[in-house]
């Protein structure tokens, strides 16, 4: 059975939500969200808390996807969802260029223009070194900030490139002298 799919959840006040055939579009105070529903699962309602019941166990492993992805949705409209990244390197930075634009410089001979898709913002610190990235749309932003960490990958041997706040990096040794 499972246990992540019986998990009720809550509708906090302003939160509306509406079926049409497998999308479920959730409405709050951010904004409106969309997320898929699988075949056999439905929503139902009681006491402003939302469950995801399936018609049959053959729809079991749909089952937590289904109530994952509705609790996604409601916490973005609600709360929104943010992933934070570090720059570390000598002269890494990273820059707003107007509002829809980051422009990374990570070691290479050019800069990088990162274009930001619609419903995402990006706050950047004044050190130029830490990037918040957020949204309503949990999926987007875990992609953006995905996409952005992927520009210069974490290196092993010197610990320089983007990576997530407080992601751990196993630092490996380099060559040793010859004897």
């Amino acid at each position: 059975m499972s246990r992540i799919g019986k998990k009720p959840i809550a509708l906090a006040s302003g939160v509306k939500y509406k079926v049409n055939g497998n999308v479920v579009e959730v409405t709050g105070p951010k904004g409106t969200v969309n997320a898929l529903l699988p075949g056999g699962i439905k929503l139902v309602e009681k006491d402003g808390v939302l469950t995801a019941e399936r018609e049959s166990d053959s729809q079991a492993a749909f089952h937590g996807l289904a109530r994952a992805l509705v609790f996604n949705a409601v916490e973005g409209v609600t709360n929104g969802w943010k992933k934070e990244l570090d720059i570390v390197g000598i002269g890494y930075r990273a820059e707003m260029k107007g509002k829809d634009m980051v422009v990374f410089t990570l070691g290479y001979s050019h800069p990088i223009e990162f274009p930001l898709p619609i419903g995402i913002e990006v706050t950047i610190d004044p050190k130029q070194t830490h990037i918040t990235v957020a949204g309503i749309d949990r999926q987007k932003v875990g992609q953006v900030a995905a996409d952005m960490r992927s520009l210069r990958k974490p290196d092993p041997y010197k610990n320089k490139g983007v990576r997530y706040t407080g992601e751990k990096l196993k630092k490996k040794v380099g060559k040793t002298g010859a004897k």
